[in-house]
This record gives C-alpha cells, structure tokens and sequence, in this order.
C-alpha cells in the first residue's frame, strides 16, 4: 500500500503484512511456476513475458535457475517451458500423498474384500513408477506388491496407464525420462502407442501381465480434476480352479472400476 505524508514528530505508520517483507525474486518464481500449473502443455518463453508483464531478462534469469532446480523443463524441440514433476515428487514426500493414501486405503480395502484380490496404488515417479500402498487379498494367497517398489513404466499395467492418461507433451517427456527396471519387457514406440490408445478408449488396461505368468492385470487411472491421471489402481487378478466360488474376472473389473471412480472423485478435493 503506499505510504502517506507524515511530520517529523509523528509515529511510523504500521507496515502491511504484506509488504513487510517482499522478496521480489521469489515472488516471480512462484508467478512462473502457478502460470505454468495451467498450462498442460506448456508456454514458450514470450508467452510467459507477456502473461506475467515483466521484462524479458528478468523471466530469462528465473526460468534458467528454475531448469536447472528442475522445477521447470523445456520441452524437446526446446522452445517450451512447462512444470517437470518435481513439484508432485516433493507432495509425495509431504502431507497431500499421506492424504491420498488414507483416502485409498478404504476404498482399497473394500475392494479386496469384495474382489478377493490384492491391489496396489502408484503414482509417476523419476521415469518409472512407484508404489505407495498395497493392499493383501484375504485368500490365502495373492501376488503382493511392497509399497515403495518401484515398477517399469512401459511394461506394466500401471505405467501404461499413467502414460495413456496424460497430455502428449508430458507423455513423451515420462518416455524420454525413462530407464529400464530390471527385467523390463522391451515393447517397440508403435505397438506401445497402440496400446496407450487402446487404454484411452477402454478407459482402463486389462491384459495378461508381461512380468508373471498366469496374471491378469487390471489397472484404472485415478483421475484428477483436469482429467489426467495423478495415481493408477492395479490388481494383479489370480483366477481360482478349486471349488470356492470366488468373484469373476469381470466382476473384478467392474470392482475395480469403481473403486478407481470412487477415488477419483476424492482426488479432486485433497
């Protein structure tokens, strides 16, 4: 606020809270980075000059430190400037993942009692995909997946997903950030998009699983409030061949479909 005109022998007049203490560089960094949370697919370095009005040298100077904190990543042809995933890594770290997760784990639990099936939740992570909960199957044996495993994204139910449900230029920034797991089965760049196209119509991935034999993955986006997926819910169904009659694959599906809409629905509002 501006300041008035006062005497000598007058008393300072308060400082807005506001103001007392600005810091003008990090106040353009966190204008470069909430314009960039917008912007799916990122702006060139004149459009963010022009929707910030500032000077062109000053946002250069931010943006260069804010590449190299890799808060912010250029895109491949390198005309482009859009959020890298560091900020959703430091979340998982933070509070938000905790309350995604205490938000799953019902929902999950549910499912795998109604399913007899275990399930996993996981989210992008540095190229690849990690686990962050996990869930057992009542029978007395599932396939578990050990919360902070990490999985290949292109060979697994998960990974596919997460790159099925994301905007292109972040698509093949996942792919180009990717390094092989252990194991990884290698799928050439057409049939995978293919595949990614497939899960896009279906809105979910169901197919035998490329890592055990005898498994059928099941893997639905956890959607948030732009349509991109922030988490994928998977469980790696095991059909029975004794008498128990335990639920179908099919009912599986549609289990898990809602539980993945179910969480969804959450995910907009934490």
């Amino acid at each position: 606020m501006p300041k008035l005109p006062r005497s000598d022998t007058a008393p300072p007049a308060p400082a807005d809270d506001g103001d007392r203490y600005r810091a003008p560089a990090l106040d353009k960094g966190l204008d470069i980075l909430e314009l960039l949370a917008d912007q799916p697919d990122g702006l060139t370095r004149g459009e963010i000059v022009k929707a910030l009005d500032r000077g062109p040298s000053e946002i250069y100077r931010m943006l260069e430190r804010l590449v190299a904190r890799q808060y912010v990543v250029r895109s491949l042809a390198g005309d482009r400037y859009s959020l890298s995933l560091k900020m959703f890594d430091l979340a998982h770290r933070y509070p938000p993942t905790s309350r995604l997760v205490a938000h799953a784990l019902p929902i999950m639990d549910r499912f795998v009692k109604d399913a007899e099936q275990s399930c996993h939740l996981g989210v992008y992570d540095r190229g690849n995909v990690q686990i962050i909960a996990q869930v057992s199957s009542p029978s007395a044996s599932s396939l578990m997946v050990r919360p902070g495993t990490r999985v290949n994204l292109l060979d697994t139910g998960s990974g596919q997903v997460l790159l099925a449900c994301e905007a292109d230029e972040r698509r093949r920034r996942m792919v180009a950030e990717h390094v092989a797991l252990d194991g990884e089965v290698q799928i050439p760049p057409s049939e995978l998009e293919t595949m990614l196209e497939t899960i896009r119509t279906a809105g979910y991935r169901q197919r035998e699983s490329l890592q055990y034999f005898g498994v059928i993955d099941i893997s639905c986006p956890i959607l948030g409030p732009h349509g991109y997926a922030l988490a994928v819910l998977t469980t790696p169904y095991i059909r029975r061949i004794d008498r128990h009659p335990a639920p179908s694959l099919d009912r599986a599906r549609e289990l898990m479909l809602q539980a993945a809409r179910d969480l969804s629905l959450v995910a907009t509002v934490v």
